[in-house]
């Protein structure tokens, strides 16, 4: 456990801080419960993301050589009338309620202004928080500070046993040959989603493309003319499956173009997918879903035998 010391030091993260930051969230999970559990691979994977300005646009408090907490600001690669900054971070269970939090939230409000003035200065700067419902103190730290709900999201499971196999021509794994057919459609599948905004390749590469990808249990949907039009990516994190023995294909992104939904794509998609991810020994599949999905993403998700979760909150300060 870390010391007690009164006066932690601070200072901005760097690509150095991985294992230090693997150690606190894994810390922080042991006590609130949140079921992520990270390798140094892991977090290196975001402390290198091209959108993370670490110098401008993070913070990290050390007791020692002991990472106690940190933030971190996502930019957006583009932004419309609304430019919503991603701020993340955490404090260690035993150096809680000293003011920690705080200042590392003030100080992420202030770092997302700084960023958002160099990259989206034209449009309106609207800082958002995602955390799980139920962690204990969360919610006064974020009213305090201003913040609001804003959107409201829920962990769904699926566990896996015999699955009858989906017999789709038109359904095709992922290949190196189909990457940038999967980027496409997922930019135009998410266009009216909300908060949502295209992922350059830059930024494909680092969410989707990385250690997590299992390109085995990712698909792309064609219609008959042989225009992509659906697709599904499943993510899997090994650390999650040494810490609890359960392994879980988690379809990070399920997505069909507007003009092609309610017409049985995306439950053909979680059908082929949940029967490769038996077929290679998964145990469950997961995902999150937006409450307020344009696409009734959760109607989809429980007629596929989905059953809800962890409730999550996107937190919001309009600045």
């Amino acid at each position: 456990m870390p010391g007690r010391s009164s006066s932690p030091t601070w200072r901005p993260l760097t690509r150095e801080d991985a294992q230090a930051s693997a150690d606190l969230l894994n810390a922080i999970e042991a006590v609130d419960g949140t079921g992520e559990h990270y390798t140094a691979e892991d977090t290196l994977q975001e402390l290198v993301d091209p959108y993370a300005d670490l110098e401008r646009g993070s913070l990290a408090a050390f007791d020692g050589d002991t990472m106690v907490g940190y933030m971190k600001i996502r930019f957006k690669p583009s932004a419309a009338e609304v430019h919503r900054v991603f701020l993340d971070g955490g404090v260690h269970p035993a150096h809680r309620r000293r003011g920690i939090g705080t200042a590392l939230v003030e100080a992420g409000v202030a770092a997302a202004k700084v960023l958002h003035t160099r990259h989206h200065p034209r449009s309106k700067l609207v800082v958002d928080v995602h955390k799980a419902e139920h962690i204990a103190g969360l919610a006064e730290l974020m009213r305090s500070r201003g913040f609001a709900p804003a959107r409201y999201f829920r962990r769904m499971e699926h566990p896996l046993g015999d699955v009858a196999p989906v017999d789709e021509p038109r359904i095709e794994p992922w290949s190196e040959a189909t990457d940038e057919d999967f980027r496409q459609v997922r930019n135009e599948a998410f266009e009216d989603h909300w908060g949502a905004v295209p992922m350059p390749a830059d930024m494909w590469r680092n969410k989707i493309i990385n250690q997590t990808f299992r390109p085995d249990v990712s698909f792309l949907f064609r219609d008959a003319a042989g225009v992509p039009v659906g697709l599904l990516v499943t993510m899997s994190w090994d650390a999650d499956t040494e810490a609890t023995g359960i392994r879980d294909a988690h379809f990070m992104v399920v997505g069909t173009l507007r003009e092609y939904r309610r017409r049985g794509f995306a439950g053909a998609l979680l059908a082929h997918a949940l029967h490769a991810a038996a077929d290679q020994g998964y145990d469950q599949t997961s995902l999150v879903v937006d409450s307020a999905s344009p696409s009734d993403a959760s109607g989809v998700f429980e007629k596929a035998g989905f059953v809800p979760k962890t409730g999550y909150i996107r937190w919001a300060l309009e600045t």
